[in-house]
């Protein structure tokens, strides 16, 4: 019997989802997020969406929620771009729905995992992932394993006191738009060009990249540091500054050591999604 699945990226603007069959990721679609919604609308839409899938016969839904879940019981605690998505029992309704398993998790813990089951971090047992966008997520991978912690909020570095803020506000693309008053991809292009400002942007961007760094090598020391989310797309911009940070690591024989990666995939989290069904991360679904 072939094997198929079907993963899901729930996000405040979209809703992105694809099928794993024969272990390729294929007829993968979006649709808006009806984010201002109330809960019953929102998960009348994401039903809706899942039943024009079900002419695949998929085995089991992997989703991944960008904000605190409890992965054992299927419940989203809350997310803070999707107001009334709190505590919501999704895997119960779509049990109930469906009557297939259904895995959950957050949104960078699927990054780390389908970085490791599917992307540039198969050869690793133990990696972090860290996805650079519109906010900063972590997840984390050990001895081939997704590693959650309570409510999947392990990994959370990005509400970590920094500076004068957060991780977040000096690692995202918060950064760009507080200090340049610019979103990344435009900044990238003028630093392309040799704009100096936009050049200086990257480079700070670097330093603070690395700064984040420096305390997941201090916290996990993990084989492989991958890097997700769009701002990687603009790595060679900040390579350098990053990397200078991490020569400051008090252990050298670490950094020496340490990979840092950009992810290959352009739809990791939908891969992740599909890999919590594909590893039975979780305990198997029931409706309660």
């Amino acid at each position: 019997m072939e094997h198929i699945i079907l993963g899901i990226d729930i996000g405040g603007t979209s809703i992105k989802a694809g099928v794993l069959v024969s272990g390729q990721l294929q007829d993968i679609r979006s649709i808006s997020t009806p984010a201002l919604e109330s809960q019953e609308v929102i998960l009348e839409s994401l039903a809706s969406f899942i039943e024009s899938y079900l002419h695949y016969s998929f085995e089991g839904i992997g989703i991944g929620i960008p904000g605190l879940v409890d992965p054992k019981e299927g419940v989203v605690l809350g997310l803070a771009n999707i107001p009334s998505f709190q505590h919501v029992e999704l895997r119960k309704f779509l049990f109930g729905r469906f009557g297939k398993p259904v895995f959950i998790n957050n949104d960078a813990n699927c990054f780390a995992l389908g970085v490791h089951q599917f992307g540039v971090g198969k050869k690793f047992q133990h990696l972090v992932g860290i996805t650079l966008g519109t906010g900063v997520g972590g997840g984390i991978v050990i001895h081939g394993k997704l590693y959650s912690g309570l409510n999947s909020a392990a990994g959370e570095w990005c509400g970590a006191t920094y500076l004068d803020m957060t991780f977040e506000d000096y690692c995202s693309g918060k950064f760009f738009n507080r200090l340049y008053q610019s979103k990344p991809k435009a900044l990238a292009k003028l630093a392309q060009e040799g704009d100096p400002v936009a050049l200086q942007a990257f480079d700070e961007f670097g330093r603070h990249v690395g700064e984040l760094l420096k305390v997941i090598l201090y916290s996990l020391a993990p084989e492989a540091i991958i890097l997700g989310g769009s701002i990687r797309k603009t790595y060679p911009l900040f390579e350098k500054s990053m990397r200078a940070t991490l020569e400051t690591f008090s252990y050298p024989s670490v950094v020496q050591k340490l990979q840092i990666l950009v992810s290959d995939l352009d739809e990791t989290a939908i891969h992740g999604a599909v890999a919590l069904v594909d590893l039975q991360a979780e305990p198997t679904a029931t409706a309660h």
